[in-house]
């Protein structure tokens, strides 16, 4: 049985730093205004002035995705260069503070800060957000619990935040811990029907914990606007080419599961604080550390689980045509992800500039002339 068409969109959210002393600039509104005749709507600011979000058209394949971001980046960085600036995708900045950032000026972002204070106040992160089309909700819901398992393995591929204020944090992601300072973030819960999970929704509403859906930030989440399975768990892939491996290994999985489904089959499921100790693994260890087989019972390296993943995902890899950016999970499982390289410029050098340097070309790599 065919499997049925699936679109993908990608988000990515930009650092803004001043190349001359690589810290942050709180400078999205001369971005926005600028940017905005260039990429239409798909330019939007976030919460801080510091940062840029751009978002890809619907794809229908990995090659229109690739074409998108490649496209997107392009014309950021030469927005940047043109205003004397310039973008790095890094989910932290190696030592900007988020206590000098300015907050953008809009109602929706002051009743963010009003609502989460202290907690909203600190979000200096970055991220990649993969969304794949799902026509069918009930189909969506039954992809997104199975799809939990998964979240960790992803996680391990896209790590670049081991910095945070000038300081090596010993993890690979410290935007998860940052973010999940916030409510409604992480593993979701499971639920059994798509009528389960409008219930859960419409409680939170009725009860004044939230507004609407888009207030409900988890890991991988249904898209309150579009038809989409919203995958939101990795940090922001420094590399184009890393970026179109993640998202190919998201849209494979999906893909995968559905496939099981189609035969009547299912994968298996497992206990949320379970996903939550692999997601901390994958937190703090990333490529270098180990995961929980939860069938065997026993922690395995991440590199094991990685190629158990791929074979997992292979019979549709094909009928997708993303094999070739698949392969690519190779090369960061030999040369290290964003923060593997982060750490070990800093340990060569002894210089944050250093890195913020590196993040800046690399950023810029298969991208910009």
């Amino acid at each position: 049985m065919s499997l049925p068409e699936l679109t993908i969109g990608i988000e990515e959210e930009y650092q803004i730093i001043d190349p001359e002393t690589r810290e942050l600039c709180s400078s999205a509104p001369e971005f926005m205004e600028e940017g905005r005749q260039v990429l239409q709507d798909q330019i939007k600011p976030e919460f801080m002035q510091s940062q840029v979000e751009v978002g890809s058209q619907v794809c229908r394949n990995m090659k229109e995705a690739r074409q998108e971001i490649v496209r997107l980046r392009r014309s950021i960085c030469q927005l940047a260069v043109k205003k004397g600036l310039a973008v790095a995708a890094a989910s932290t900045h190696p030592f900007s503070e988020w206590s000098e950032q300015q907050i953008t000026v809009a109602d929706r972002y002051a009743k963010h800060a009003e609502n989460l204070r202290h907690v909203a106040r600190r979000l200096l992160i970055f991220g990649m957000h993969v969304h794949i089309g799902i026509d069918d909700k009930e189909l969506m819901i039954d992809v997104m619990t199975q799809a939990r398992y998964f979240l960790p393995h992803l996680l391990v591929l896209s790590t670049s935040s081991p910095f945070w204020q000038g300081r090596e944090t010993g993890l690979k992601s410290y935007r998860s811990v940052v973010f999940e300072n916030m409510p409604r973030t992480g593993i979701p819960p499971e639920f059994g029907s798509w009528p389960e999970y409008e219930r859960f929704v419409d409680t939170l509403v009725q009860t004044g914990s939230i507004e609407d859906p888009t207030q409900i930030w988890w890991d991988i989440r249904p898209h309150p606007v579009f038809p989409t399975l919203e995958f939101r768990q990795s940090d922001i892939c420094t590399k184009v080419d890393e970026a179109m491996c993640v998202a190919a290994l998201t849209l494979a999985i999906v893909a995968r599961l559905i496939r099981l489904r189609q035969s009547n089959r299912s994968w298996r499921r497992y206990r949320h604080h379970l996903i939550d100790e692999n997601k901390w693994r994958a937190v703090r260890w990333g490529l270098d550390g180990e995961l929980i087989d939860f069938g065997k019972r026993q922690a395995v390296p991440v590199r094991f689980l990685i190629g158990e993943l791929l074979e997992f995902i292979d019979d549709v890899v094909d009928e997708l045509g993303v094999r070739q950016e698949i392969a690519y999970v190779q090369t960061i499982l030999d040369n290290g992800t964003s923060a593997d390289r982060q750490l070990a410029t800093y340990r060569e050098t002894g210089d944050m500039n250093a890195v913020v340097d590196q993040l800046i070309e690399e950023t810029k790599e298969g991208v910009c002339d």
